[in-house]
């Protein structure tokens, strides 16, 4: 076999070798996907036989128009292509499919082997070049160099990304528990693996799922829906689609938010809200891979990751039957708890700097410093409404300052007033002793601090049964 390649590799022409035979070569690379294209049917079928003996998984079109539409649906390691076929030339392909999947590595094949061709293709971005009739060895030889030129890249790719794994797009922070969550969403960004971000209203769960969408290897759109801002039907339509006429205002067809973020990311906020009939089409959806548009006879396949997020405790929602068991089990393969602020410990004051910038940048002010007094303030209050919170109460606070570094003053007053959940029992002023429903409902919200907001694990360390816990923070006005 002779070949031309770039990207460092010779780009010498020999004679060819003799046409293609099975090898008992060994297998060398994983099994990563491969994609042949060829107008001729038999050698397609020969090199898939032998490279599956070789552990790939090869897929082969004979044109190049079903290979680029093959290409839409798939992200295939190793192209394949044949420079002579009948419609669109191979060199063409070439060059659409590095634009399509720039990540894939292109072998280009010719029978009627020149320089002239081999310059075309290292133009149109092939990484090799073989000439036909080729050798099973030295076919699988080039196929083994191209795959692992393609697994060096995606692992450089991924150890870029650990290198500054801790700071993930539009998330700002350097406490235990953010690098912990960072690094499950650096290590299941790459997967399609079903993702469940758990955590209390305003901790930045959206922030979480883009940042896994920013990371991943989808290309498509990252798109977003609250599953509690819409009702039933509306909901179905936005997601799955909807013919014209398929219920009043249904002037246009739609195809739904499945199908528009192809290869991309569809975001499920809200999860838990999502009607118990509603939750049996999205079952449907998610297993057969397709959706069906309201008014549409037929299904609609769909290539979408799809991320779920709540602010419930999933598990007891599925104990009082208003979520189904199944779907639980579908959306919650990975779970990621995204921590409440005031388990973040000095990212409260990091976060703080960062919304005072942006704030003060917005407006135009010149108040660039946090005092002293306000750092301990920050840090003291507990933060029920977590990032959303403080990102307000800094807006506020730039807003209201006089001077070039925000005060006590221009804090909120249930900021200024709060009184940390650590507290003495004994007090030369017997009115300022807390009430036992005080002592009780302090030293819960400390368990759950420290435990990142986790229930189940709260529970067990005040050695109550999950639901006594759940009466004792509804009792206590306490999101449950």
């Amino acid at each position: 076999m002779g070949h031309a390649a770039s990207r460092g590799v010779s780009t010498a022409i020999s004679t060819p070798e003799p046409t293609i035979k099975f090898s008992d070569a060994p297998r060398t690379v994983g099994a990563p996907a491969l994609l042949i294209a060829d107008d001729d049917r038999e050698m397609c079928e020969l090199a898939e036989a032998s490279l599956q003996r070789r552990g790939y998984r090869v897929t082969f079109r004979l044109t190049a128009e079903e290979a680029l539409a093959e290409l839409e649906r798939e992200d295939f390691a190793v192209l394949l292509l044949d420079i002579h076929m009948q419609g669109m030339s191979g060199l063409e392909l070439c060059r659409q499919a590095v634009l399509k999947r720039p990540d894939a590595v292109v072998i280009v094949m010719t029978g009627f082997g020149t320089m002239d061709d081999a310059i075309g293709a290292m133009r149109a971005g092939a990484y090799d070049f073989i000439t036909k009739p080729v050798s099973t060895d030295a076919l699988a030889l080039a196929v083994d160099r191209a795959a692992r030129y393609r697994a060096m890249n995606d692992e450089l790719k991924r150890l870029r990304r650990r290198v500054d794994q801790h700071e993930l797009p539009n998330i700002v922070g350097q406490s235990d528990s953010i690098r912990h969550m960072a690094d499950i969403v650096d290590r299941v960004a790459e997967t399609d693996t079903s993702v469940l971000i758990t955590g209390e209203s305003g901790t930045g769960k959206e922030l979480v799922a883009r940042a896994i969408h920013e990371r991943s290897r989808r290309t498509g759109a990252f798109l977003a829906v609250n599953c509690a801002a819409l009702p039933e039907t509306l909901l179905e339509s936005e997601l799955f689609g909807h013919a014209r006429g398929a219920f009043t205002d249904a002037r246009v067809a739609r195809v739904g938010l499945f199908v528009e973020a192809n290869n991309g990311t569809i975001f499920l906020d809200e999860i838990g809200e999502m009607p118990l009939g509603m939750q049996a089409k999205l079952l449907r959806a998610l297993q057969e891979r397709k959706v069906r548009p309201l008014g549409v006879g037929q299904e609609i396949p769909f290539d979408a990751r799809v991320i779920t997020a709540t602010n419930k405790e999933l598990e007891r929602e599925v104990e009082a039957k208003r979520f189904r068991e199944d779907l639980f089990y579908r959306i919650n393969v990975v779970r990621i708890d995204v921590p409440p602020l005031r388990a973040r410990g000095n990212d409260i004051l990091t976060l703080a700097q960062h919304f005072l910038r942006r704030a003060a940048e917005r407006s135009g002010r010149q108040v660039t410093r946090i005092g002293r007094l306000v750092a301990e303030r920050l840090t003291d209050y507990d933060w029920p409404g977590n990032v959303r919170e403080l990102e307000n109460c800094m807006e506020r606070a730039v807003a209201l300052a006089r001077f070039d570094e925000i005060t006590v003053e221009d804090l909120p007053e249930k900021i200024r007033q709060f009184r940390p959940t650590e507290f003495q029992t004994m007090s030369s002023n017997p009115l300022e002793l807390p009430s036992m429903q005080e002592v009780e409902a302090r030293h819960i919200r400390s368990v759950l601090a420290a435990v990142n907001g986790n229930k189940t694990l709260a529970a067990k360390v005040l050695k109550l049964d999950r639901r006594t816990l759940y009466r004792k923070l509804k009792a206590q006005n306490e999101p449950n």
